[in-house]
Parts: structure tokens; C-alpha cells; sequence
């Protein structure tokens, strides 16, 4: 069973009331304030440590030397199985 019902369209459901601002105005800013829920730490000027060096050393080397030991790995296997 088919029921019919009538739908009014209210034309002022979709607008949103004008609240547009002149395209030569900038959009006001909050100065001071921090960018989230979270305090930025004061730069103390010091360079990278050598914890910081070693870190880095570590994540660029272990993958380039897994690599290697990988690739020498499957050539001696391929040589053993006489292929």
C-alpha cells in the first residue's frame, strides 16, 4: 500500500544567514595563543647531539646493511641449489 505524502518545500532551510566579510578585510587573528592543546618548547639553541647523530646513523645504515646481507644471502643460496 502506496502512502501519499505531501512535502512543503521551505525555501529558507537551506540559506544560511549573511555573514560574509568584504574581500579587502583580513579575517581577525588571536596573537599569543598556542596552536593546540599543547605548550611549544622554548628553542635552546644547541645543535643536534650526538645521541641525534647516532639515531640517524642507526635508521640509514641497518636497512642499507639488511639489504646487502639479504642479497649476498639469496646468491648463496641460488649457488648451493646449483641453479
Amino acid at each position: 500500500m502506496t502512502s501519499a505524502v505531501t512535502f512543503h518545500a521551505n525555501s529558507d532551510a537551506g540559506e544560511l544567514p549573511a555573514r560574509l566579510r568584504p574581500a579587502g578585510t583580513h579575517a581577525p587573528k588571536l596573537v599569543g595563543q598556542a596552536a593546540g592543546p599543547f605548550n611549544v618548547p622554548a628553542d635552546t639553541g644547541k645543535g643536534p647531539s650526538l645521541r641525534d647523530a647516532l639515531v640517524t646513523g642507526l635508521l640509514v645504515i641497518y636497512p642499507t646493511v639488511a639489504t646487502v646481507v639479504a642479497i649476498v644471502a639469496g646468491l648463496f643460496l641460488a649457488s648451493v641449489n646449483g641453479t
